[in-house]
């Protein structure tokens, strides 16, 4: 089954085609800079990269210049379903669904939730329908992985109104690369599928851990929103609250510029001053830049500290599994957290790290040591499963 998986960001829209038995991707492209001069659109197709101008363009119009792209591609007529990639479910979704005007309106209800993502990934959704009215459309959310936390994981210790009446809780993200990633963790290392207790770190720009505890999520380093958690490269991650009210008035701002420094000024960019983009800080570390040594200092000592406590929430681990554009590529990264962790027993076999395990099924510690492991994510195969199983008949779960 051929399915055109959607994301649908604050100024961008990300597409492809894939196979959902195979994996097979068709094509993959982006839509970015959305509703500025330079927007453009960028696509993959046979290992070839190729761009087109779309100044000015939104993202209903960018949507149609991607259809008409399948359409040239002759791509069009072999899809049987559109997956699309929900930010915020609140509690409301615990697995994927397909699209009815009652799930478009519990959407709607979350945008609270998510005010800058939910937004566009409803626009998609109605475009998506739109251009392809005879396909069936299934919602895949970042937070329905996450539902399964018990209540000492999600709650907030805050007044118990906030969460009974305005859904104060920890919700989680990046559940779809954490479900995938831990599937294929327990296929790839051998563990048993009905008792493994697995720490997932999808380490990217964005970054959050999660405790994957027999399939089911126990605990994550994300809140309420994104912000939450560890060092990512623009977020600060775990702040003191009182950081707001202070700045505010030191700067002489509002609270929303100060959210906005901590959402995008903040971590490794604001550590470094220099860049988010953990191969730049590297390069800058080795020549000498000190603070772009102290952000990736404290990027890793972050990620060593929360596996820490995920395994807490577990009361064991039989695996630390890195994903993501920085745990997938970054060798030196990796080699810095298991350091960290050596109290718990962790050993980097530096060779297989190198390598980022490829020769071990992805093991980058020694036999001899507790398993940490590099498994790629694949978040839009992910969702073009998801999407083929519930158009086939599969079982949706909802709250």
């Amino acid at each position: 089954m051929n399915v055109l998986v959607l994301n649908c960001g604050i100024s961008s829209a990300r597409f492809s085609v894939i196979h959902s038995a195979t994996g097979h991707e068709y094509v993959s492209g982006l839509a970015q800079r959305l509703g500025t001069a330079q927007a453009t659109l960028e696509w993959k197709i046979d290992g070839q990269r190729r761009s087109r101008d779309l100044p000015g363009a939104d993202h209903d119009s960018a949507l149609r210049t991607v259809v008409n792209l399948l359409e040239e591609l002759r791509l069009d007529g072999d899809l049987a379903a559109v997956g699309h990639r929900v930010v915020h479910g609140g509690t409301l979704f615990s697995g994927s669904i397909p699209v009815t005007p009652e799930v478009v309106a519990k959407l709607t209800e979350c945008i609270p939730l998510a005010p800058l993502h939910n937004p566009p990934n409803l626009l998609g959704i109605k475009v998506a329908q739109e251009l392809f009215p005879g396909l069936p459309q299934v919602v895949v959310f970042d937070t329905a992985f996450h539902q399964t936390m018990p209540p000492r994981a999600y709650l907030y210790a805050v007044p118990y109104e906030w969460f009974e009446r305005h859904e104060v809780r920890r919700y989680g993200f990046h559940g779809t690369s954490h479900r995938y990633v831990s599937e294929q963790a327990v296929r790839q290392l051998g563990l048993d599928p009905s008792d493994h207790a697995i720490v997932t770190a999808h380490l990217g720009n964005g970054c959050s851990l999660a405790a994957v505890r027999d399939g089911k999520s126990m605990d994550t380093t994300m809140g309420l929103t994104p912000l939450d958690g560890v060092v990512m490269g623009t977020r600060s991650g775990n702040i003191d609250p009182s950081i707001i009210a202070h700045m505010k008035k030191a700067l002489n701002c509002t609270a929303e510029e100060v959210m906005d420094v901590l959402n995008k000024r903040s971590g490794l960019l604001g550590v470094s001053g220099l860049s988010n983009d953990m191969r730049t800080l590297q390069e800058a570390a080795e020549q000498g830049h000190e603070r772009a040594a102290l952000a990736i200092d404290k990027f890793c000592y972050s990620v060593a500290k929360a596996a820490a406590g995920m395994i807490v929430s577990m009361g064991r681990v039989d695996a630390l599994v890195f994903t993501g554009g920085i745990g997938e590529n970054q060798v030196e990264v990796r080699a810095r957290v298991i350091d960290l962790l050596a109290f718990a027993g962790f050993a980097l076999d530096p060779h297989a790290n190198e390598f980022h395990g490829r020769a071990l099924n992805g093991r980058i510690t020694r036999t001899t040591s507790p398993m940490a492991a590099v498994i790629a994510t694949n978040e839009e195969l992910a969702i073009a499963m998801d999407t083929a199983r519930i158009v086939g008949g599969g079982q949706s779960v909802t709250a």
